[in-house]
């Protein structure tokens, strides 16, 4: 049974669902406002994390290792919180089986406010030795569970709640946390960065930005939990059968669409990374080419790139479907990888790859979760996209500076470029294997 036939058989129209509280109605715009303040609190924290991954990590925690040593150690450690993600979401699973979605969220946002607090008050390797690496390592594992544990379904119960010739504009709106998220976190660390001196900023400034990531994990929890445990949520998650399904039926039915699933973002993964960490590390290993704040004030200005990129996607995937639309940005960005060595060379250059490499990401990324949750029906929906949407973060971001870090250093930025090129190719390969699969779904979504 289709999605829309699903939702009249249950008396649930587009807007809203009417059954035991009463008249509740719950509009695709509330949805949406849910979506957008969820993954804006998660992106920012992933951000304060990331961003001081490359200039305050290595200089607080690896002090007598180079530039690029300490680079090296500090990527290791950031990956660990995608790996963790996926067993926090299994954890977690057995939490919202066993008390529900609120005490699932409460105990994962927390744990994750938390874990980001404690890092804010880490004493650097000069005073407590090699504990404070292990203290790190173990705070950022911690932060990778609770990640994984705070998916909460909005993101699809978005998709299947979107109006059939909005559905394309709905799916970008469930992404623009990103952005959001990052403009937030670029701006305070640019702010942090150039009103303090350097050994100061290294000491105690970069602080205020794990800080300022607790105190809004606790303000989201409080609005995600206000939204999406309501009567009116509740009852409409169980209308659309939004709720954790065996996972080993789940591998059994969709072993296939779990893998390629995870597939098709790895071009917007791997770019996501290249263009908003990995330009940070040129201000550390070459300082006298490149400046800290004028990198920051271009990834600003390349936020706002793409926004306005992510909405073009958005339209266009109204037209022509989101797997098309994302297969369009997968061939964009492979294409993107002939210039970007040269790209790579200059100032001018890398200035044009950070700019040209946000439309891109906004482009290609806004329809990634679109195209993961058409593909799996109304009782897998929920599982389903979790898995896969992990599994696409690990296997397309979690290592992706390293990889870059690595390739930039024995074959220069022709190596990256190879990295971002497998990148499209993995994605087309996917898209191309599934994209009749996804168009058949979204049309039958419409009917």
């Amino acid at each position: 049974m289709s999605d829309i036939n699903a939702m009249t058989a249950t008396g649930l129209g587009p807007s809203g669902h009417h059954g035991e509280h009463g008249d509740l109605e719950v509009w695709p715009k509330e949805i949406a406002v849910g979506v957008v303040i969820g993954r804006v609190g998660e992106f920012f924290d992933f951000f304060v994390y990331g961003i001081a991954s490359v200039i305050v990590f290595p200089a607080l925690f690896f002090p007598n290792s180079s530039p690029y040593e300490g680079l090296f150690y500090s990527f290791a450690i950031f990956a660990l919180g995608f790996v963790a993600r996926l067993p926090g979401a299994v954890i977690f699973r057995v939490i919202h089986e066993r008390y529900g979605r609120g005490a699932k969220l409460t105990t994962s946002l927390l744990l994750l406010g938390t874990a980001t607090v404690v890092v804010a008050f880490l004493p650097g390797t000069a005073e407590i030795g090699a504990i404070a690496v292990v203290l790190l390592a173990l705070l950022r594992i911690i932060q990778g569970l609770a990640v994984g544990g705070s998916w909460d379904g909005m993101p699809s119960l978005l998709a299947v709640s979107a109006p059939d010739d909005k559905r394309g504009t709905f799916a970008m709106i469930s992404q623009i946390g990103g952005p959001l998220g990052f403009l937030v976190a670029a701006g305070m660390f640019a702010y942090l960065a150039t009103s303090v001196k350097s050994s100061e900023f290294v000491d105690w400034g970069w602080r205020f930005a794990f800080f300022t990531a607790f105190a809004i994990n606790v303000v989201t929890l409080f609005v995600r939990l206000r939204m999406s445990v309501t009567p009116e949520f509740e009852a409409l998650f169980k209308a659309r059968a939004l709720q954790p399904s065996p996972l080993g039926e789940l591998v059994r039915e969709y072993r296939r669409d779990i893998t390629l699933g995870a597939m098709v973002p790895l071009a917007s993964y791997a770019l996501f990374h290249l263009v908003t960490i990995v330009p940070l590390t040129w201000a550390i290993l070459e300082p006298e080419r490149y400046s800290l704040s004028e990198i920051f004030f271009l990834q600003i200005i390349g936020t706002f790139l793409c926004f306005a990129s992510m909405v073009i996607s958005g339209r266009v995937a109204d037209k022509v479907g989101r797997a098309r639309t994302m297969w369009y940005g997968a061939i964009a960005i492979a294409v993107f990888c002939l210039p970007a060595p040269i790209l790579g060379n200059t100032v001018f250059g890398a200035q044009a790859f950070i700019l040209s490499g946000f439309i891109l990401l906004g482009f290609s990324q806004a329809q990634a979760a679109g195209a993961v949750n058409c593909c799996y029906d109304a009782a897998h929906r929920y599982s389903g996209a979790l898995i896969t949407n992990e599994l696409g973060w690990v296997a397309g971001a979690a290592f992706a500076p390293l990889i870059a870090l690595v390739l930039a250093d024995m074959m220069g930025n022709g190596g990256v470029a190879i990295y971002l090129a497998v990148a499209a190719a993995a994605s087309l390969y996917a898209l191309r294997l599934n994209l009749k699969r996804i168009e058949f779904v979204e049309t039958h979504e419409e009917q």
